[in-house]
């Protein structure tokens, strides 16, 4: 039921993490604000294909 995502920094556009999601639940894309250590600063992240 749950499918990998990766989610990319959208100050640097690198692909930093990982993480699972339920696709019937939450249609939307994810967007989290994580730490991002090559800007070296917390940054909104959203899903990516």
């Amino acid at each position: 039921m749950r499918d990998m995502i990766i989610l990319a920094c959208t100050g640097c556009k690198r692909r930093n993490y990982t993480t699972t999601k339920n696709k019937k639940q939450q249609t939307s894309k994810l967007e989290l604000k994580k730490f991002c250590r090559f800007c070296q600063t917390h940054v909104l992240h959203r899903e990516t294909k």
